[in-house]
């Protein structure tokens, strides 16, 4: 048996007959470089940053272009640096599950450390010395949307971040504030151009990632902890740039059937760790085959050459297209849309979800029919080829242990982009008709079927409850859905009724709905939908003519 803090070099017997690649470099000599010569530091230490990021970071070790690692820092559940990080040497097991049924290990040793931001203590001064380091060229960020808002729909700071505002820089723990703090601290030192690269799986993220550091500093200028210069300094791209994204890998929690595989092969360290915000980790992070990470190129103080790790580096309009691509058209929707149908029927993966020829009907009329015609090429790759593998391969991957109630969390927020975008392009474009749409309604309808209920358990198809994921507007949703039931036969203009006040919120959709044909199409699925138990298939069907 294998363990992560296993010497790779003396027992690399072992690491070949568990079926683990180990690395080529001296993880020693690597770690002292990157004490010296910093150059990338990530923010949000889970699962994502270790089946992407860190990754990247050994293909550039591996091939040369670098000697130094990338160090990793977590404020959400810093937690999980003490238990997942730093009793396995900032080391991980990348477990790739492909689609034909093979596996593929690899032992990630490029984290040359891993910091828990809880208070301004001995971990943040270390954190502070390397983000004031001359030779620090990037900041990357994977902290989940709701990781950037700094005030509430009032305009008021949000509760956890109005202390930090009120108590300046030195109070700062959260992400944003965190950030704004050490950038303060490296404009102090002098101000060496940065790079702080969102790599969140959300539209717009740099500018959304630059807006909410400003916000902050501004903040803090109305309180006299910071200057009018260091507003400006970040103001200014050839100082502090925001590029933008677009990163794709299907990276579920991981899975138990994944640690007993490992068991099995050979590898010790496979506890499933939870930390103290219930982030779920492991010594070992499993993900599909298939990635992307897309930037724009904009480093005022350089970068490696990230191309030779595979990252596509691109202009700007060209990051748009493709992030643009995936998350309005050739993927998120497909993901909402069967995520919410498999919550429905009770399917426990998203491969069994798919695999439901109705569900696969559906996405590929989503992503086809529907969402192909308002794509634009991004150049760096097909969008029709990109869909025919999110349809054929990726979702119905049997291997990834990804579930409908993980994708289905936050749908609330997703929609706006996943559904509302397209929604926006047919009403704009004299050339499409609205009234086209099938996949798209029949999707809303579905969602607000299985929201049917209190207390945040909704209704599947067979009529039992379901706990829904979590989701902000969940409560709100809820309470307008209330005069709805399963197994009533309401009148459409009863339906029309409830379900008007979320409809017509253009924050949900992109555009008020009632005053287009979606609105009658999104009713009358779903008085068909709540009209009994065990109609989704019908209704599907029937909407789709299969």
């Amino acid at each position: 048996m294998v363990h992560l803090n296993d010497d790779f070099t003396l027992h690399a017997d072992q690491w070949r007959q568990a079926g683990i690649a180990v690395p080529s470099f001296d993880v020693d000599a690597m770690r002292e470089t990157t004490a010296a010569h910093p150059y990338w530091l990530h923010f949000g230490a889970g699962n994502l940053f270790r089946a992407v990021h860190a990754p990247i970071a050994q293909t550039l070790i591996e091939t040369g272009e670098t000697g130094s690692g990338v160090l990793a820092a977590e404020t959400f559940d810093p937690d999980i640096i003490d238990k997942a990080y730093h009793p396995f040497a900032d080391r991980c097991l990348q477990v790739v599950l492909k689609a034909d049924g093979s596996v593929e290990s690899t032992l990630i040793a490029s984290v040359a450390g891993a910091f828990g931001v809880r208070a301004h203590d001995e971990q943040w001064n270390a954190l502070e010395q390397v983000f004031t380091h001359p030779e620090l060229q990037f900041v990357t960020v994977t902290i989940t949307e709701k990781g950037y808002a700094v005030e509430g729909a009032d305009g008021k700071p949000l509760p956890w971040i109005a202390p930090e505002v009120e108590n300046g820089p030195d109070a700062a723990v959260s992400a944003m504030g965190a950030m704004t703090a050490l950038l303060f601290a490296r404009f102090n030192a002098g101000g060496t151009p940065i790079a702080m690269v969102s790599t969140d799986n959300f539209s717009q993220n740099g500018d959304r990632f630059g807006a909410s550091i400003r916000r902050f500093a501004e903040l803090w200028r109305e309180r006299g902890f910071v200057g009018q210069d260091f507003v400006d300094w970040l103001s200014d791209p050839a100082k502090v740039s925001f590029p933008l994204s677009m990163i794709d890998r299907i990276t579920p929690n991981p899975a138990a059937s994944v640690a007993a595989m490992l068991q099995e092969r050979g590898f010790e360290d496979t506890q499933l760790i939870r930390g103290e915000r219930g982030t779920n980790i492991a010594p070992f992070a499993n993900a599909e085959e298939t990635w992307y990470l897309v930037v724009e190129d904009a480093f005022p103080n350089g970068r490696p050459a990230l191309e030779k790790a595979g990252v596509y580096v691109a202009d700007r309009d060209t990051v748009n297209l493709a992030d643009e691509m995936k998350v309005t058209t050739c993927l998120n929707p497909l993901h909402t849309a069967v995520a919410t149908f498999g919550m429905l029927l009770g399917y426990e993966s998203m491969s069994q979800a798919i695999a439901d020829p109705s569900l696969t009907a559906l996405a590929e009329r989503l992503g086809y029919d529907e969402g192909l015609p308002v794509v634009a090429d991004p150049g760096i790759f097909s969008p029709r080829e990109f869909l025919r593998q999110v349809v054929e391969v990726r979702i119905p991957n049997p291997n990834i242990p990804d579930t409908p109630a993980r994708i289905s969390t936050d749908t609330s927020q997703k929609i706006p982009v996943r559904y509302g975008e397209t929604i926006k392009k047919y009403l704009a474009d004299s050339d499409l008709d609205v009234s086209d749409l099938i996949a798209i309604p029949l999707a809303i309808a579905g969602w607000l079927r299985l929201l049917i209920g209190a207390d945040g358990k909704g209704t599947r198809d067979d009529g039992t409850p379901v706990a829904i994921s979590p989701d902000p507007r969940l409560g709100e949703l809820q309470r307008d859905l209330a005069g709805l039931s399963v197994g009533e036969r309401h009148s459409h203009e009863a339906v029309s009724s409830a379900i008007a006040p979320i409809l017509e919120d253009a924050s949900l959709f992109g555009a008020d709905l009632t005053d287009t044909a979606l609105a009658p199409a999104i009713t009358d699925y779903l008085v068909r939908f709540a009209a009994g138990t065990n109609t989704v298939h019908t209704v599907i069907n029937e909407a789709l003519g299969l």
